[in-house]
């Protein structure tokens, strides 16, 4: 009987409830999604405006610090517009225009963006690594007086070169030549400190040793720091090029720890008044401070997200016609995944019952397609093998019928006298016994080989020894039905086989022929050896096979002429046990044959199987 699948177990309600968890997932995921898509867009937009803003500050302030005057920066302002898709507009700190990429987008924004002052950097906005600007706020590239001549360059460089070819030979230290703002060479070496370091130390000296445009610059600020020092009666102090200073004659520098009180006040005075003079000192040499306008260029205002309730009204439409459809799609393709399901329930369970010839229809290409033909297909085979086997067990008890009455009625005449128990009548009774013991070896040993069981003990096996030995022990039955048997060798041919179940093999074929043959015939053995195969041939000049029985020939039972006796037909399991003999030994074997004419059985062996 029939029983119905429970409803929370069914394909079809599971297959819905898989597809409406996959629906909800995915919309959630896809808001998900669009929310830290937009997040994202917006701090990339952010972080690139900020880059940009940075990027354009970093361009004027480097312009002023090189250029005495802001005539001119349109060259530089408007390039820069363009590949930053803002509009950036330069006025003088009163308000007059000095430059605009833009001037008919319209007003400028009510807030400047920044304030463009070489000698007053907003470190926030530079682009430079810290420690670029010092702590007077002043652009490095602000050369000023101290703008090296090229003549001063080169001397320099070639100090700077053989401070160089100081450090690679000797220490082996991997120094490099860069160049500041003002001209002069510096050198750097990643990885070793050399501040505390006498090594190459007289090369190094003459590369730091002040120039005549240096020194002549230092002397200017010397002078504009002492005044202002005189002014607030402090001692004077004498200022290096790095911009670090020390009192004359004591060298108190501002980077000491243990400094007094009055030497901290003293330092901090003195750091003033060295910013204040290197800005006065610098101030012709640099434009003048400007104002920086940094906006859209079409006027447009800044876009912002905004998830308003008629938003959120349709992503929940969206999320609702998504679900809908999903469910849809889900029920109509569960219900055609099904349908083919419960036919291949039905024809499983009539096959249960017995019903041989259960089938489903095979519509598609799909897997349930698949499904169904491999269902047909091991439906036909069951039959097949159902057929079969009903044919050999019928075969068995013909086989066995035979003898075992035979037996039965010569004994039952015995024993009531009808014939005497002498000695022919054991003779033909032991013969009877005999082919009914020939029957059952051989359906043990095709029920060994056909289950796996068969235990091989190979060796090395010499051919023309073996198939010398078949052929003396099938000589007398040759002999006596009139069959010449002959055996044909090249060579000596090696096979890695079990030597009692190759004779087996050989000793079925010859057999076979032999009793196949008429008087006059010829059985012929060969073998040879040929690509790391051996092949043995057993050929016969008897009634031959047709075309149609051909493919039989190895089926238990088998006969090509349904009236030959076991007498004159052997077991009709030879042929069969060759097959799975040869198959053990990981071989194959075929048939050729032309009726009137004669069979060939041939043996392919590997050579050393694995």
């Amino acid at each position: 009987m029939r029983r119905e699948v429970p409803l929370h177990r069914s394909l079809l309600l599971r297959l819905l409830a898989l597809a409406v968890l996959i629906a909800v997932g995915s919309i959630a995921a896809t808001a998900w999604l669009a929310v830290r898509t937009t997040t994202g867009a917006i701090r990339q937009e952010q972080g690139q405006a900020l880059a940009d803003d940075a990027r354009i500050y970093d361009t004027l302030i480097g312009y002023a610090a090189t250029h005495p005057s802001w005539a001119g920066v349109d060259t530089a302002l408007r390039p820069l517009a363009e590949q930053v898709g803002r509009r950036i507009t330069l006025t003088t700190e009163s308000g007059t225009p000095l430059a605009d990429s833009a001037p008919q987008a319209g007003p400028l924004p009510t807030k400047p963006s920044a304030t463009i002052d070489a000698l007053a950097v907003d470190t926030t906005l530079t682009l430079g690594s810290p420690g670029v600007v010092d702590a007077a706020r002043i652009d490095p590239r602000a050369a000023g007086p101290y703008l090296l001549p090229p003549d001063e360059r080169r001397t320099l460089l070639d100090r700077a070169d053989q401070a160089v070819l100081c450090l690679r030979v000797r220490p082996r230290i991997a120094a490099v030549v860069r160049e500041e703002p003002t001209g002069r060479p510096r050198i750097e070496t990643p990885g070793a400190d050399l501040s505390d370091n006498p090594v190459c130390a007289e090369p190094r000296a003459d590369l730091a040793t002040p120039t005549a445009t240096e020194r002549k610059g230092l002397a200017q600020l010397n002078a504009l720091v002492n005044t202002c020092l005189a002014r607030r009666k402090l001692a004077p102090v004498s200022v290096d090029l790095d911009w670090t200073w020390k009192t004359q004659p004591a060298p108190t520098r501002s980077s000491r720890a243990d400094v007094t009180e009055a030497d901290q006040d003293h330092s901090q005075a003195v750091n003033a008044c060295l910013g204040t003079s290197r800005r006065e000192q610098l101030l012709p040499y640099v434009a003048p401070a400007a104002t920086l306008f940094v906006s859209d260029p079409g006027g447009r205002p800044t876009t912002t997200f905004d998830l308003s309730r008629v938003n959120q009204a349709r992503i929940v439409a969206v999320a609702g016609l998504v679900l809908l459809v999903t469910v849809g799609v889900t029920v109509l393709a569960g219900v055609r995944l099904t349908r083919p399901l419960h036919a291949l329930t039905g024809a499983a369970q009539r096959m249960r019952d017995g019903d041989g010839a259960a089938r489903v229809r095979v519509t598609g290409r799909d897997e349930i397609a698949r499904l169904a033909e491999a269902f047909n297909d091991m439906s036909e085979r069951r039959e097949r093998l159902e057929q079969l086997r009903r044919a050999m067990v019928s075969d068995i008890a013909h086989e066995l019928r035979t003898p075992v009455t035979t037996i039965r009625g010569w004994l039952e005449a015995a024993e009531d006298g009808i014939a005497p128990l002498d000695r022919r009548l054991v003779s033909s009774l032991l013969e009877e016994a005999t082919l009914l013991q020939h029957v059952i070896a051989d359906l043990q040993d095709l029920a060994e080989a056909e289950a796996g069981a068969l235990r091989l003990h190979p060796e090395t096996v010499y051919l023309a020894d073996l198939l010398g030995q078949v052929a003396e022990a099938y000589r007398v039955q040759a002999d006596l039905a009139g069959v010449t048997l002959s055996v044909l060798l090249d060579a000596d041919p090696q096979v890695y086989a079990d030597p009692v179940r190759l004779r087996q093999v050989v000793g079925n074929l010859v057999a076979n022929a032999v009793r196949h043959t008429p008087a006059g015939g010829r059985v012929t053995i060969s073998a040879g050896a040929a690509g790391g195969k051996v092949t043995i041939a057993v050929a016969d000049t008897g009634s031959g096979i047709s075309a149609e029985h051909l493919p039989r020939v190895f089926d238990r039972f088998w006969r090509a002429e349904k009236s030959r006796s076991r007498q004159t037909g052997g077991s009709g399991l030879g042929l069969a046990i060759v097959r799975k003999l040869v198959e053990a030994h990981q071989g194959t074997v075929q048939a050729q044959s032309t009726p009137e004419k004669g069979s060939t059985f041939t043996v392919h062996l590997p050579t050393h199987p694995r």
